[in-house]
């Protein structure tokens, strides 16, 4: 049985996105798991290190990550991770490196290079979409187009991108870190060595930025579970927080079981 799954959570964002950007979803999660402590961190080059360098390998961006969890004490018991896209491959590369810290892990949305090609991690009717991205100066269109690539949920689309907006000018994301984490994200090939914690794999059958195929390659290699929403996009917390709190909490208790 693993007491510690589910006690204490420690999520983790994606591509050039913060803590901030979890938004409601926390409150979501808190409620579900009322009594768990829950802790954000961000990756390098992103809300509080937005002046720092990231580096260009998931490697070099764990370990950063994982010593920012020890200065801050997180560590003191395993932390069961939820993690999104790229902090998804900083999320496998912490348990198979460290694998005391973490008692289990939910990974949405993620890709590794080794099992999935380059057109699915990045879907080829995208490329026109992120060269836009690049040229758009003007930070509220900016955050608009971002959110309309990641998110399904349109009604509350205008609330959110002033919100992504109002994050990215206190802690601005360059353009350099942005693509310095593409490159660390593009060349992540782990090896076959399966973290021997538990793992669960959410992914949204909408997603038109990540093909929802590289989480299937992920299911297929290691017998992984994987749920999979109708319609969510890429930023699965953001389109029905609900339906992660709900996946989660019944992952917590069939594992507790075990």
């Amino acid at each position: 049985m693993n007491n510690n799954l589910g006690n204490h959570w420690l999520l983790l964002r994606g591509l050039a996105r913060e803590s901030a950007h979890w938004g409601p979803f926390i409150a979501t999660l808190k409620k579900t798991f009322p009594d768990a402590t829950i802790s954000t961190l961000d990756l390098p080059g992103t809300g509080d290190f937005h002046k720092n360098s990231s580096p260009m390998t998931i490697t070099a961006i764990t370990d950063e990550v994982r010593q920012q969890a020890q200065r801050k004490g997180y560590l003191k018991q395993p932390v069961t991770l939820l993690a999104v896209s790229l902090g998804a491959m900083v999320g496998w590369e912490w348990m198979r490196h460290y694998p005391n810290d973490i008692s289990g892990a939910s990974l949405i949305n993620t890709s590794f290079a080794n099992l999935s090609p380059f057109y699915h991690r990045l879907r080829w009717q995208r490329y026109s979409d992120l060269l836009a991205l690049i040229m758009t100066q003007d930070t509220y269109r900016r955050e608009a187009k971002i959110l309309k690539l990641v998110s399904n949920k349109q009604p509350l689309s205008k609330q959110i991108s002033l919100e992504w907006t109002a994050i990215q000018n206190d802690r601005p994301i360059s353009l350099k870190n942005s693509l310095r984490q593409i490159i660390a994200a593009a060349s992540y090939r782990p090896n076959d060595t399966k973290p021997q914690q538990p793992i669960l794999l959410l992914n949204g059958n909408g997603d038109r930025l990540v093909s929802p195929l590289c989480s299937e390659s992920l299911h297929n290699k290691w017998a992984l579970e994987l749920r999979r929403h109708p319609w969510a996009g890429h930023d699965l917390t953001l389109d029905d927080g609900e339906w992660v709190a709900m996946q989660l909490n019944q992952w917590i208790a069939e594992n507790s079981l075990i």
